[in-house]
């Protein structure tokens, strides 16, 4: 009885102690979303966004639209008015901004390019499969032909058929010559010979 009490009190003090611990998360649900610090963003949606960039960096378009606004900055800052002025001689700014482009236009290309490579990459891995399956269907077609080849040189066909028929017909005549009077067949035979008795 002293053990039974001894067992019951251990049991209930490991239940005091199972409710007061925080609940387990249930792996058949999805854990609640976590605060990050950091702003999240779609990496595909970034992609999508550089390869427009790096496409539109590629065109004519491009170099006419940047050849066009540098033309008008350096005129603009030679032959406008002293006050109008915002950037002197040297055009350190206009340098500035040239540098700031090129530095964010080269990763942006360096990622289109690295897309298009894993695209590259999967569509050479699918016509890679696609290759393997057709070499597997033309090995097997062929097989198959020769099989049916090997085949057809065992069946029986009409040239063949009829040749053998032909000799069967010259057999035929030729016991016909060797037994006149008589029938080719044993019933022809049994049936000359109960017209004979008759």
């Amino acid at each position: 009885m002293v053990h039974e009490r001894e067992g019951t009190r251990e049991r209930m003090a490991s239940g005091a102690t199972a409710a007061s611990r925080a609940p387990r998360a249930r792996l058949d649900q999805p854990r609640p979303p976590r605060r990050r610090l950091l702003p999240e963003w779609d990496p595909e949606a970034f992609g999508r966004l550089s390869e427009r960039i790096a496409r539109f960096l590629g065109t004519g378009r491009f170099i006419v639209w940047m050849t066009v606004v540098i033309i008008m900055w350096v005129l603009w800052n030679v032959f406008a008015p002293g006050e109008l002025k915002f950037d002197e001689y040297p055009f350190i700014f206009l340098t500035l901004v040239l540098s700031l482009q090129a530095s964010y236009a080269a990763p942006l290309i360096l990622l289109a390019q690295n897309r298009q490579d894993d695209r590259d990459r999967v569509n050479l891995e699918q016509d890679r499969k696609q290759n393997e399956r057709s070499i597997a269907d033309t090995e097997y077609l062929t097989r198959e032909i020769a099989s049916l080849r090997i085949g057809l040189g065992e069946v029986a066909t009409r040239d063949w058929m009829r040749s053998e028929l032909q000799d069967l017909m010259r057999e035929l005549e030729e016991l016909g010559n060797g037994h006149r009077g008589h029938g080719v067949f044993p019933a022809d035979r049994s049936r000359g010979r109960d017209v004979d008795d008759r």
